[in-house]
């Protein structure tokens, strides 16, 4: 029995299969769609339900930036094994997905899932993406920013940094040259905040104390006075500062300036103003809990 792309439709409706498992099953079926449900209740969404259990820690973060919409999108999609992430229609579906976010602009991963790519819905594609590679695939999270942004993918998406600033220097090639300067060293360095005022006052009430404790433990400071002790807090908590405050870090390229001196820099030499405003790093798999195997325990089992 024959069948017709409408048929596919119906069948991918009924099922929430992917397109070519759907024709897979309908030739399978003899144009059957009753029996090519049914195969695909065996096969297909048996195997995706399987695949949704497992740890997905790997992956690729992708940063891209639209220069004539000015709009940037950063998103990490994540696979099993690092394998897949150098899959070619693995890497075609996360830059789909990140087209997607700059130009239709979902307000979060649930509707991301909804928006389309073309005749399908970004759910259908991961779900086809599945089935065909053969891993459980997650779309884990993103972030979408309008204006002048610079972007850095490292380590072929290990990580991924988008930087928004505020500046009329956009375009310039200096400009550009500094923006990736600035999300390289995020890349590198990973600063906890973008400056001084955005550490919240409790972590360093915390460092404060850890300091103090460190001082009155210290065999040769214990017994200085207090507002000795209190001067010398300060100054670590300035180094604290230097260490996890993005504008306030030596500069990667240059130790001898900090970042938000080198930034002042190149736009005082520009004769423009430029501020960096937030930035977003991900590295991939963060905060993800792997599985460790155990083989032993794994042959033991098999025995059994």
């Amino acid at each position: 029995m024959a069948f017709t792309a409408k048929d596919v439709q119906a069948l991918r409706a009924a099922t929430n299969c992917g397109m070519m498992d759907c024709k897979k099953a309908l030739t399978e079926a003899d144009g059957n769609m009753e029996k090519a449900i049914e195969l695909l209740r065996e096969k297909g969404l048996a195997a995706v339900a399987k695949k949704a259990g497992r740890v997905a820690a790997e992956g690729v973060v992708l940063a891209k930036y639209d220069e004539a919409k000015k709009v940037a999108a950063i998103i990490e999609v994540n696979s099993e094994t690092d394998f897949v992430a150098k899959n070619e229609s693995f890497l075609k579906f996360v830059e789909d997905c990140a087209d997607v976010i700059i130009e239709q602009n979902p307000a979060d991963l649930d509707a991301l899932m909804a928006c389309k790519s073309g005749e399908f819905t970004v759910e259908e594609m991961l779900r086809e993406k599945v089935l065909v590679i053969g891993e459980n695939l997650k779309i884990r999270r993103f972030v979408r920013e309008e204006g002048d942004i610079a972007t850095y993918i490292h380590a072929g998406g290990k990580i991924g940094v988008m930087v928004k600033f505020e500046t009329n220097a956009g375009g310039k090639p200096e400009f550009v040259e500094l923006g990736k300067d600035i999300a390289m060293q995020i890349a590198a360095i990973n600063p906890a905040y973008l400056c001084k005022e955005e550490v919240p006052a409790e972590v360093i009430a915390n460092e404060k104390e850890i300091l103090m404790a460190q001082i009155q433990n210290d065999e040769k400071l214990k017994n200085k006075p207090a507002q000795v002790m209190e001067k010398m807090v300060e100054g670590k908590v300035g180094k604290y500062y230097k260490e996890n405050c993005l504008i306030e870090q030596a500069f990667v390229k240059d130790d001898k300036v900090s970042v938000g001196e080198y930034v002042q820099s190149v736009a005082k030499n520009l004769g423009c103003n430029i501020k960096i405003l937030s930035y977003v790093r991900f590295e991939k798999g963060e905060g993800i809990e792997k599985k460790e195997d155990n083989f032993a325990d794994e042959v033991a089992s098999m025995i059994k």
